[in-house]
């Protein structure tokens, strides 16, 4: 289902799947979507117009997909424990396959300009790091859980993890331990705010969306509506919101509070100069209902 990031408005819906859907994504410019299915399929899709472009069989559930920075391939990974790369130039071309994961893929994600991808598994702790043209691992960032999302920042300096009850960023090129926060709850995901840098959403069992200081772990406020744990969260790409996914059926917009002159003063893309304030003052706006029961439009929250 596509909606409009600021509203929640129903744009429309992706009609194809025979199973549940574990993941999907944009493209760079937005004009295709993919998706990854129980169904033992990846998707994609024209997300002007809803059309199926092409499905890729998979021998097993698909838990993952992601386009590439250039838009040109599709990553995928599920329960085969195997690691494809689609091109999209020539979607009916036979993929690429890394079959070395050590378990069934979680997440999946594109860095260093297409040049490695990540994974990070259900079963076991740590993130995968491979190098796309020999296809073998050349780091692996060490966690005590399972990594349940992993997320590579918009300017492509950290990596945000969440394990267990843990938020990590890690440095992208060193792949050092940059900081590592404790969370009041076992979390599920974590996102970086995109433009500054200066502040984290977590969520997860607690049913709660919290947003941190990212160089204190300080907490700044929590928002409250869900009603079942948090599956996901992820900021917009200019900050401004961010979404949470819930087992309760429903996906909530959050609107972040403007930033002061003193959140501007020194800061940098991911990284400030100089000391920064953050508001607590945080707005939450929610967006309840998120379902469509009808194919002709919405329903009604």
């Amino acid at each position: 289902m596509l909606r409009n990031g600021e509203t929640g408005d129903w744009i429309g819906t992706f009609e194809g799947h025979k199973g549940a859907v574990w993941s999907c994504c944009l493209d760079t410019n937005a004009l295709r979507a993919a998706s990854g299915s129980a169904d033992f399929t990846a998707k994609i899709w024209d997300a002007l117009t809803g059309d199926e472009l092409h499905s890729f069989e998979h021998k097993h559930i698909v838990r993952a997909c992601a386009f590439s920075e250039d838009t040109h391939l599709l990553l995928t990974g599920g329960v085969e424990k195997m690691l494809r790369i689609f091109d999209l130039n020539h979607p009916d071309a036979s993929p690429r396959e890394v079959d070395k994961s050590p378990g069934s893929i979680r997440t999946v994600a594109w860095l260093h300009s297409d040049q490695t991808i990540l994974s990070s598994c259900t079963e076991i702790g740590g993130v995968r790091l491979w190098d796309v043209r020999s296809g073998k691992i050349v780091q692996t960032l060490e966690t005590k859980s399972p990594v349940t999302s992993a997320e590579v920042s918009q300017d492509g300096r950290y990596i945000t993890t969440a394990d267990g009850s843990t938020v990590k960023f890690w440095d992208a090129n060193h792949f050092g331990l940059v900081k590592s926060y404790n969370m009041p709850c076992t979390v599920e995901s974590a996102s970086l705010e995109p433009k500054f840098g200066n502040r984290f959403i977590a969520g997860g069992e607690d049913m709660w969306i919290h947003v941190f200081d990212f160089h204190t772990g300080e907490q700044i406020t929590c928002n409250k509506g869900h009603h079942g744990p948090v599956h996901c969260v992820r900021f917009s790409p200019i900050g401004e919101s961010y979404a949470s996914g819930s087992e309760d059926g429903t996906i909530r917009i959050w609107q972040m509070s403007p930033a002061t002159a003193d959140e501007h003063e020194g800061v940098g893309a991911n990284g400030p100069a100089g000391k920064v304030k953050v508001g607590a003052n945080e707005v939450a706006r929610k967006i309840e209902g998120f379902h469509v029961t009808n194919k002709d439009g919405p329903s009604e929250g």
